[in-house]
């Protein structure tokens, strides 16, 4: 009986060991065949480094882009109030609304502070408070400025304010 579980288990362990060879021979075909298609892709693609470019001349006016940015810039029109300031011109940059008049009084002082002539203007309509960073005549000089201060205040906007 020692003989026979002896051959049993050598059985077993020869089993065990011919099925754990290494598959490389099956990564090795996944490989080869994976080499093929890039070969084949490569082949089939154009020489696009040797294709001369062929550009159309087209002859068009030369347009002012710097009136052609202003005109397209949005401009929002609101019935506003000053509260604190010296009074609001045509076009003004808006940087902050607040509900809280405290609020927009604290940005309204650190904007003085920086050397910008802010004012702080109600908006009844809305109860809402605008801090305006800038006021300007013309509407090029405010999308100036309003680009400016889009660095520190992203949400910066136009004001057209027709009294």
């Amino acid at each position: 009986m020692k003989n026979y579980w002896a051959i049993c288990a050598g059985l077993c362990v020869v089993l065990a060991f011919g099925s754990c060879k290494s598959k490389e021979s099956a990564y090795r075909k996944a490989y080869d065949k994976a080499q093929a298609k890039e070969a084949v892709s490569n082949n089939n693609e154009t020489d696009y480094e040797n294709t001369p470019v062929v550009t159309p001349f087209v002859d068009t006016p030369v347009t002012n882009t710097e009136s052609d940015a202003t005109e397209n810039v949005s401009v929002r029109s609101e019935n506003l109030t000053v509260v604190n300031g010296s009074g609001l011109k045509a076009y003004s940059v808006v940087v902050g609304s607040f509900s809280v008049k405290s609020n927009a009084e604290n940005l309204v002082s650190r904007l003085r502070s920086q050397g910008y002539d802010a004012q702080l203007a109600y908006n009844a309509s809305r109860d809402m408070y605008r801090v305006v960073a800038s006021t300007f005549g013309d509407k090029s000089s405010a999308v100036q400025s309003r680009t400016r201060l889009r660095d520190t205040y992203p949400d910066a906007w136009l004001l057209y304010y027709g009294k």
